[in-house]
């Protein structure tokens, strides 16, 4: 379990600087380590053996990623002097605000609505697809919105929520951990031709880490809609959160990821547009069942409505993050 003081610390830091390009990060290094490792292990195990060497991978990724942040808070928090001590402890609170991403994907998010409704269309689509997958050139600006809110609840998920449940289970090691799986996924995990076999171990451990977190984010907004009615004075709350989860329950299953549906589905509920459809991946059609019921929803208010929910859910996880972990250090 992680120190309070430190994972406060950590998330006001986060929420300061984000992920700024000019400080070393965890995850560029195992990105590197992901590529490196990939043409070694492809060329030992050959063609017939993709599987095989996609487990390989995932063991040499994961594992030295554990025992590196390990040992990395061993040493960071065996200082005697009081000087060294506040040296390690900076350094800790920074490695354990690379394992979240509330800033960065705010701000990502932020930037394409504003291009929208400043009608750079043209700029949307391009700063959407530095954080998406999909083909981002041919999207309406409806298509353009609705990918936003949509990688906005999963990645509330797999880049904040997740990694703050493994600071609570085991600190920054298991944070790190969990941070490696997810880059092999996002690397490797794809249902193509090339690595359908190759990152199988990659999306199926990826899809085991965030079983619970997806759900956790996906109550999570459901609390969100209904703190932000009460606050901004939208008549009915709990019917308005009583439709997130509504839907949650009824399209969280809709998606070909047995996590990322459930957040999406909460939140399509809870701003009232309808998620999924067809999308471009590599040139070629994907088509993704409906997430939600409102058809005729306003996506422009949806996309602002989904980052104040996000907002909403991450700070309400915070709240009770730090309630358990202050009472998890009591004697």
């Amino acid at each position: 379990m992680i120190d309070p003081a430190i994972l406060i610390s950590a998330f006001l830091l986060d929420l300061a600087i984000g992920d700024p390009r000019w400080l070393p990060h965890p995850v560029r290094f195992i990105g590197r380590g992901i590529s490196a490792l990939e043409n070694i292990l492809r060329r030992a195990f050959g063609k017939e053996r993709e599987r095989a060497a996609g487990v390989a991978l995932v063991v040499s990724i994961v594992a030295p990623s554990y025992l590196i942040a390990l040992g990395a808070q061993l040493f960071l928090t065996s200082f005697t002097t009081k000087a060294m001590a506040i040296a390690g402890t900076a350094v800790l609170v920074y490695l354990v605000s690379t394992t979240l991403a509330l800033r960065g994907l705010f701000d990502a998010a932020r930037l394409v609505i504003d291009d929208v409704r400043k009608g750079r269309i043209e700029a949307a689509r391009k700063n959407l697809s530095l954080v998406v997958g999909r083909d981002t050139a041919g999207l309406s600006e409806d298509g353009v919105l609705r990918a936003t809110i949509e990688t906005v609840a999963e990645n509330l998920s797999d880049g904040f929520i997740a990694p703050l449940f493994y600071l609570v289970l085991g600190g920054l090691p298991l944070a790190i951990a969990y941070k490696a799986v997810n880059t092999l996924d996002s690397m490797v995990g794809y249902k193509n031709e090339t690595y359908i076999r190759f990152g199988w171990a990659a999306a199926k451990l990826d899809d085991l880490a965030n079983y619970i977190p997806a759900r956790i984010s996906g109550l999570l907004i459901v609390l969100a809609v209904f703190l932000f009615s009460l606050v901004r004075g939208i008549s009915r709350p709990w019917s308005r959160a009583r439709q997130a989860f509504r839907i949650m329950a009824r399209d969280g299953r809709n998606h070909t990821s047995p996590n990322s549906g459930i957040p999406e589905a909460a939140m399509a509920g809870a701003v009232g547009v309808r998620l999924g459809g067809m999308s471009l991946y590599g040139g070629k059609p994907v088509e993704k069942p409906f997430i939600g019921g409102g058809i005729d929803g306003d996506y422009r208010i949806a996309a602002s409505r989904a980052l104040s929910l996000m907002a909403i859910a991450a700070f309400s996880a915070m709240v009770i993050t730090f309630w358990i972990v202050t009472r998890g250090m009591r004697p």
